[in-house]
């Protein structure tokens, strides 16, 4: 690429359109009135000093300088700046509680409610029945402790928060005692050893790894101890030569030693999921009933509702952690606590929780459903994908996500997409799955055993009409 002369360069800026003159262009009227003069005014400029460069470097074009080329690339420019950074997406990866991709869906009770607090006014601290102030926990307080058994709750912004703040509140420069098997670390490197340093506490660990025994905990039981902790091993399992403390057995003890249990349930659900077929899970009522003083648990996993994290238990320790200063600082706002009651009110009546709760209805979502989703859209995508690739519909395995029920798969079903000619593909399926994630509603599948898997579980009817009028609406061809 060589350097123009100085001669040719001049005569090249020489036909440089003043800005003047583009912006008061038919053409641009529609765009200025629709994003403003000023980002359509600081779009040109930016435009046309991209192309003086160009032409300084050798490679400018000059018809780029024509007002229609112009006024389109003020118009591209200026839809890529207003386009959000979150967008809506296909989930197709099987992962239903995909962390990546937002986790649990709301139903729709959820989202009119949040919609309702976004353009109105609503009693986020107000006490109706005195006319005082209130406290925004109330709102939900005795709703979850009708669901779970317990005597009191608070909620912060997520199940971390709710740990952190426990242990704040309740075992600064204290020692708390957890089964070294229990030492979890969750995503984002997020893990149980350094929220008890962030939040001032001694981790004082007991057994081993693959064992611990009730006799680990009550050889260190001391004056410094301010709770026993159980941690829910979300994302693995240990099998094997494996011995655990039940918790109604800690909870003997440590009633007997007058030390808290605090449990901390991960991906807490309110009903026993068997009933659908899913799972065994225990319950956060079963882990009140077994004798925990607090149980911390996620809003956005399997209870099925906004990012959350919920604090239940004992009134006298409820009303400690809520005292502690952190508390305002992870107290949700009145769109979380909007989208929180209208899910845990669904819980109310569990016979229609399976057909109400979008999380529970993906889970147990059944297979002819997805195999029927899977060959409707498969002559659309076959199009787009072209000639050079194959799509066979085939059964899967999907799993529940974010660390919930790690070791267990729900039976689906899918796309899979191969290279046509049978060879392996590596290269042109990370091509197509990089075109797929470019579409205007992102399609994001996953890659395994030389194939780009599209699981149909997350893609339900409302959503499969979309998906296909988008693959129809695109030139496959180009």
């Amino acid at each position: 690429m060589s350097d123009v002369t100085s001669v040719e360069l001049k005569s090249l800026m020489a036909r440089v359109p003043s800005v003047e003159r583009v912006m008061a262009s038919a053409g641009m009227a529609p765009l200025v009135g629709e994003y403003g003069r000023t980002q359509a005014l600081a779009a040109l400029r930016r435009i046309l000093d991209d192309w003086r460069c160009d032409a300084q470097a050798g490679r400018a074009c000059v018809d780029a300088l024509g007002e229609a080329r112009l006024v389109q690339a003020v118009g591209a420019a200026l839809a890529e700046r207003a386009r959000g950074k979150v967008r809506s997406v296909f989930n197709l990866t099987g992962t239903v509680l995909h962390t990546n991709l937002g986790r649990a869906l709301l139903p729709d009770e959820a989202v009119q409610a949040v919609v309702e607090v976004l353009t109105r006014p609503a009693n986020l601290e107000f006490d109706l029945a005195s006319g005082n102030r209130g406290d925004r926990d109330d709102l939900i307080d005795e709703l979850i402790c009708e669901l779970t058994g317990a005597e009191a709750a608070t909620v912060v912004n997520n199940n971390a928060a709710a740990v952190l703040l426990v242990l704040s509140a309740l075992a600064s420069k204290k020692e708390v005692i957890v089964s070294r098997g229990e030492l979890v670390e969750i995503g984002g490197a997020f893990r149980i050893p350094d929220i008890m340093s962030r939040a001032g506490a001694k981790l004082r660990e007991v057994g081993t790894t693959n064992r611990t025994h009730l006799k680990d905990y009550d050889e260190v039981i001391g004056a410094r101890t301010a709770l026993l902790m159980k941690v829910h091993c979300s994302n693995y399992a240990i099998s094997g030569f494996t011995k655990e403390v039940a918790l109604q057995e800690l909870a003997s003890l440590a009633k007997a030693r007058q030390v808290p249990v605090a449990v901390d349930l991960g991906s807490g659900t309110l009903v026993d999921l068997t009933q659908w077929g899913l799972p065994r899970e225990t319950t956060v009522r079963e882990t009140i009933e077994a004798g925990a003083d607090l149980v911390t648990f996620s809003g956005d996993k399997l209870l099925g509702g906004p990012q959350a994290g919920l604090i239940v238990g004992r009134r006298d320790l409820v009303a400690k952690i809520k005292k502690h200063p952190l508390k305002r600082a992870l107290r949700v706002g009145k769109l979380t606590l909007a989208a929180l009651e209208p899910v845990l009110r669904l819980y109310r009546a569990p016979e229609f929780l399976c057909e109400r709760l979008t999380t529970l209805r993906l889970f147990t979502r059944p297979a002819d459903d997805m195999r029927n989703t899977a060959e409707r859209i498969a002559p659309a995508l076959l199009r787009f994908v072209g000639e050079a690739f194959s799509i066979a519909v085939e059964p899967m395995f999907s799993q529940i996500g974010s660390g919930a029920l790690p070791v267990d798969v729900l039976p689906s079903y899918g796309l899979t997409i191969r290279l046509a000619s049978g060879k392996r593909a590596g290269r042109q399926l990370n091509a197509l799955e990089k075109k797929l994630r470019e579409l205007p509603r992102p399609v994001i599948g996953r890659i395994a055993d030389d194939a780009l898997r599209l699981d149909m579980r997350c893609l339900e009817s409302r959503d499969e009409t979309a998906f296909i009028a988008q693959l129809q609406a695109l030139d496959t061809r180009a």
